[in-house]
């Protein structure tokens, strides 16, 4: 077994311990709120960068499984089921232990879903979303198959914004904390902010590896064959509908896993989580750390999420970012980490 493509993930481990350090012996704690939720948004970074850098499919419209997770999370975890009590269903649930209680802000009992029996049906959920989806739009190629993801996208945001049990334009608040294990939990408490950063992180680590073995694989290497010639590869034998729908739905489950922290670690939700220009942010960091580059595109993710979330960008956070993936299609088409020289921008400006 090839121990060296771990390596980076042990370099990873040791940074985020390092910063932890940091953090809290510097009374600047308060930093690791933003990189536990910039660790959430990385999950749907490193799926798209696996569908866009290794099956060669562009989407345009994961930020709807991102909120997918979320909202079905925060759904069947704020719904009171206390009307339903003495139904079979609820018993049932009830007795094998799936269900919680609670008080909520107005002071009422709330008996309520398990967090994480609502992961498991979040990800359900999505993936048989993606695959009865993934079947017919990804016959398409190029800019057929983005539009196609677009309008997806922009269904499922809709949906959101207009259903009265996804709260409308307000969202879902007071989404109870995700109980993990023992006193650990997914919340966002400032007690709790050191905990939940290296829970996030363990989240990113484990989905990292899974990619990393993937990408390692035969697998892998017939998502790279596709790539690069679609028609060759399935003469070799690759089949290319089973392999890209196959990552496709892979994608989607690791956005929605994203969304289903997050949405316990903020404690809501809102349709703006689903919106366009949320999946053009995403598909401008993958641009700019490389379409198939996972630590790339980790690291530009947690970067510029994490200096979006401070606010560094003010009110032109989306613009910004529209500016970001317009420089790096035109001036360094493979990533950041892959610039050589200036030729693009030489040829950009040169006289005809």
């Amino acid at each position: 077994m090839n121990r060296k493509k771990y390596y980076p993930v042990l370099g990873l481990i040791v940074f985020i311990v390092l910063f932890q350090l940091f953090s809290t012996l510097s009374g600047r704690e308060f930093y690791l709120t933003q990189l536990t939720m910039a660790a959430y948004y990385s999950l749907v970074i490193l799926a798209l960068c696996t569908l866009m850098g290794y099956a060669g499919q562009i989407s345009i419209g994961h930020a709807a499984f991102f909120a997918m997770g979320g909202y079905t999370s925060a759904v069947l975890t704020t719904y009171n089921l206390i009307p339903y009590k003495n139904t079979a269903l609820v018993s049932v649930l009830d007795s094998i232990g799936v269900t919680a209680t609670r008080v909520n802000p107005y002071g009422v009992e709330v008996l309520y879903i398990s967090p994480w029996l609502a992961l498991v049906l979040a990800v359900m959920i999505t993936f048989i979303i993606s695959f009865i989806i993934g079947i017919p739009i990804l016959k398409l190629k190029g800019h057929y198959l983005a539009m196609a993801t677009l309008g997806f996208g922009t269904i499922i945001y809709r949906i959101f914004l207009g259903t009265s049990i996804f709260g409308e334009a307000d969202g879902i608040s007071d989404v109870p904390a995700f109980k993990i294990l023992g006193s650990f939990k997914v919340s966002g408490e400032n007690s709790e902010r050191v905990d939940n950063y290296y829970i996030a992180w363990l989240v990113v680590i484990i989905c990292l590896i899974i990619l990393i073995n993937l990408i390692n694989s035969r697998v892998g290497r017939a998502l790279r064959s596709l790539h690069g010639n679609e028609a060759a590869a399935s003469t070799m034998g690759v089949d290319p509908a089973r392999f890209k729908l196959f990552v496709f739905i892979l994608s989607a489950v690791f956005a929605c896993i994203g969304g289903v922290f997050l949405t316990h670690f903020t404690g809501s939700i809102g349709p703006s989580e689903a919106s366009v220009m949320k999946s053009v942010r995403y598909v401008a960091i993958v641009a700019v750390g490389g379409l198939a580059n996972i630590w790339g595109a980790l690291i530009m993710g947690v970067l510029l999420n994490y200096l979006s979330l401070r606010g560094y960008f003010g009110s032109y956070d989306e613009a910004i970012f529209g500016v970001i993936l317009v420089v790096i299609m035109l001036f360094a088409p493979e990533g950041i980490f892959k610039i050589k020289n200036l030729n693009s921008l030489k040829y950009l400006f040169q006289k005809k």
